[in-house]
């Protein structure tokens, strides 16, 4: 029963993980990510620093076990030296108590030789973890900073992508439906098309009324009386007509006068004195 339900609980735990992943936004992970490898490298450096430290403190041990051995080795010569010394001036006691002392000297001298041994290799060792240590911190610290120089270029990646699915979103919603209540785009351009089309043709049947010519021959009437008003003005201001202007009022001139009524042609004009204009006078 406890098995189930442990596999259950790593089921769903995966299951919630999984729509987790999904939901969850790529730029906050990668952040996370990030901060994972950072907090990995600074604990990989504490081991580190405390392989290096066991190396120290070997290699420190070593070194006074070392000085040990010197001084007691000094000592169990001096011991010798006494005994012999006390031998040949006949000092029985001071001989035994002497070559007892160099004795215990000699016990500790072969205790601290095996001790220095066992730190040696231990020391060899310990500065073999530590220049692995080393190694690996520096290893370590590349694949963090190659890890942070691709972290700009990932949030660049993330940024065009994002920008171009919404592109993709909007592309496709110009030929889908939004919803039930929103058109698209091909049937909102269907329906305006379809509105212009009958304007146009409703703009054609009412130009082409008896109304709409009517207006067109009084707007003529207007214009022509309007430029020949133009012209009287101008006659009395002595001003002469635009070139494009006296060109179609010749025009207009002859096709008047080369016709009458009846289809004959009609006698020529006499023409038309204008009273001189008054000039105005410079003054001095």
């Amino acid at each position: 029963m406890i098995k189930l339900v442990k596999r259950w609980w790593k089921y769903m735990t995966a299951k919630l993980s999984g729509k987790f992943s999904e939901s969850a936004d790529p730029k906050v992970q990668l952040e996370q990510a990030i901060i994972e490898a950072q907090d990995q490298h600074r604990r990989l450096k504490e081991q580190a620093a405390n392989v290096i430290a066991n190396q120290k403190q070997t290699e420190m041990r070593l070194n006074r076990t070392m000085e040990e051995y010197e001084r007691v080795s000094a000592n169990a010569r001096q011991a010798v030296l006494m005994a012999d010394d006390a031998s040949k001036s006949g000092q029985s006691t001071k001989v035994t108590e002497y070559t007892q002392a160099a004795e215990a000297f000699a016990n500790r001298m072969i205790a601290l030789e095996r001790e220095v041994e066992d730190l040696k290799s231990l020391h060899l060792q310990s500065a073999q973890a530590a220049d692995q240590a080393k190694q690996a911190v520096q290893q370590n610290a590349m694949a963090l900073q190659k890890k942070l120089s691709e972290r700009q270029k990932l949030l660049g990646q993330l940024d065009q992508a994002k920008m171009q699915e919404q592109m993709n979103v909007a592309m496709a919603s110009l030929s889908e439906t939004v919803g039930e209540d929103v058109p698209s785009f091909d049937e909102v351009r269907e329906k305006i098309e379809a509105r212009y089309a009958k304007a146009k043709g409703m703009s054609e049947l009412t130009e082409s009324t008896v109304e709409t010519k009517m207006l067109e021959v009084e707007k003529a009437a207007m214009s022509t009386e309007a430029q020949a008003r133009l012209s009287e003005i101008r006659t009395q201001l002595g001003i002469a007509a635009p070139v494009e202007e006296a060109a179609g009022s010749e025009a207009l001139d002859s096709g008047a006068s080369g016709q009458g009524e009846s289809g004959a042609p009609a006698p020529p004009a006499e023409a038309e004195t204008s009273p001189p204009q008054p000039q105005a006078q410079t003054e001095p």
